[in-house]
């Protein structure tokens, strides 16, 4: 493994849940994080976290489902840490609606939200990881790219979208020394469905756990990638799951 001290990191969806534990874990391994979300005030209190634990970090509030945004977000990132090493896209929202009760405008959402994002963003990060020589993307799917639930279709078409566009990137990016890779975490503490994922129980996984996985996938030496994770609670079902 190598270490991943000093190299800046952009993680987005970082205000809260799972992208807050993938910034605190890349931070503490000495990554210079960038969090994005639209939530400053939350983005603020993380970076004032990972300072008083000896980190670097910087908020820069976006929605990156905006072309502008995102633009600007790796443009702050550049000017104020440096060319961007690794990208986490995080940033997503849950839908359980019947496929014959999706607006299309609810539709539109999801793949914007969960799908489009995670193109823009990456797109930005190989425009400046092609002549640094090389990165990582990191793209944080779900179970439900393996196996979708009943009354998913806008989430899952979104999620299994996102493992394509990881294989696609992957492809694109190997003969420039840019690895594509996704995690599809099982049932995970996080603000996807408050009220039902935040709160706490022995059959979710903790926020912290999936950064661990992120920054191990980080770590690994630059010639070697891992296309594909999944990440689930030992007594939830993944394999016969309802």
């Amino acid at each position: 493994m190598i270490s991943i001290e000093g190299r800046v990191a952009i993680v987005t969806g970082a205000s809260s849940g799972i992208g807050r534990g993938i910034a605190l874990e890349l931070a503490k391994a000495g990554a210079h994080v960038t969090v994005a979300a639209r939530s400053a005030d939350k983005l603020e209190k993380l970076v004032s976290e990972i300072e008083a634990e000896g980190g670097a970090a910087i908020a820069v509030p976006a929605d990156v489902t905006s072309e502008d945004q995102v633009i600007a977000l790796f443009r702050e990132t550049v000017e104020r840490l440096g060319r961007p090493a690794i990208l986490v896209n995080n940033a997503g929202i849950a839908d359980a609606t019947p496929t014959d009760e999706i607006s299309l405008a609810r539709w539109r959402e999801m793949i914007d939200t969960n799908l489009t994002s995670a193109f823009l963003c990456s797109r930005e990060a190989i425009r400046l990881m092609k002549p640094a020589g090389g990165g990582r993307i990191i793209n944080i799917g779900s179970i439900s790219a393996k196996g979708p639930r009943p009354n998913s279709a806008a989430y899952t078409a979104s999620k299994f979208g996102l493992e394509g566009l990881t294989r696609a990137l992957a492809l694109d990016g190997r003969d420039f020394n840019i690895a594509a890779s996704a995690l599809h975490p099982g049932a995970t503490v996080s603000s996807l469905v408050p009220g039902v994922t935040d709160q706490p129980s022995p059959d979710r996984i903790q926020p912290e756990d999936i950064g661990k996985i992120v920054v191990l996938m980080a770590s690994l030496p630059d010639e070697v990638t891992m296309i594909d994770s999944t990440i689930v609670p030992l007594r939830v079902p993944f394999f016969g799951r309802g």
